[in-house]
């Protein structure tokens, strides 16, 4: 299969280390210097050199912000039959992109991402597949995530978008309300240098990506309850009322199982 990957960032690169091998790949940037070390591939830095290229199947991995864009720039240079993807953990408004644009489509959700995950150990990890979208589509990327054994799920879109408002907005506010609150130890225990480093690598995300994750239209009702559980966690203090307390960890453990 011809591939053509746009954006040769952290996740446009593990694509290409990934499928080179097996598939005729390409990858897209129109910064040239992001090529350097793409290895194995075609590496194009103008959208006239995808013409000949004529891909099966465009992966986009351009950042989320730019994802849309980038869609709209490659249309005009490939086959009516190639299949577009993506990989974004935000789904806001492809769902009615997709329906419109004329090609077959497939869109998936790797749960995992550089900053946390060790991309050559994915065996714990998780993807989605939306269910929506063309059967060979979804094929190839089944059995590309079972290569790597990842745990998948078919959701549809408005399955992910409640999935993710709930399993990324409520560690991404935790971890902000945290680091809106930091001061400098000198002597930090484990337990605050884990929180630490969580936020650190949150914080080195690109600032659009976590604010379209945070603007999920599902993500109010997940603030609301952690604000909830916040007052009655306060309540509890500010009464120094053991029993509470007891049912309040005990409550905590369970939903851990």
């Amino acid at each position: 299969m011809k591939i053509l990957i746009l954006g040769a960032g952290k996740m446009g690169s593990f694509f290409c280390d990934l499928l080179s091998f097996q598939h005729e790949v390409a990858v897209y940037d129109p910064d040239a210097r992001k090529l350097r070390f793409m290895f194995n591939c075609q590496r194009f830095s103008s959208l006239d050199e995808v013409d000949e290229f004529k891909p099966d199947l465009v992966i986009n991995a351009a950042t989320v912000k730019y994802t849309i864009e980038a869609f709209n720039a490659v249309l005009p240079h490939i086959p009516e039959n190639t299949i577009l993807s993506d990989i974004s953990s935000v789904k806001t408004g492809l769902k009615d992109y997709y329906e419109k644009c004329g090609h077959p489509y497939v869109s998936t959700h790797p749960m995992f991402g550089p900053t946390f995950a060790s991309l050559s150990n994915l065996s714990n990890e998780n993807a989605i597949i939306i269910s929506e979208g063309d059967h060979l589509g979804k094929v190839f990327f089944r059995d590309l995530y079972n290569r790597l054994h990842l745990h998948i799920e078919e959701y549809t879109f408005a399955e992910h978008d409640l999935t993710i408002a709930y399993s990324l907005s409520i560690p991404f506010a935790s971890t902000l309300v945290f680091a809106s609150n930091m001061k400098h130890q000198d002597a930090p225990g484990t337990t605050f240098k884990r929180h630490l480093a969580i936020a650190n690598g949150l914080m080195s995300e690109d600032d659009f990506l976590l604010s379209e994750i945070l603007f999920n239209p599902h993500t109010s009702e997940q603030l609301q309850n952690i604000s909830n559980k916040l007052a009655e966690l306060k309540d509890i203090v500010d009464s120094r009322d053991s029993e509470q307390m007891k049912k309040f960890l005990d409550n905590a453990r369970a939903n851990l199982k």
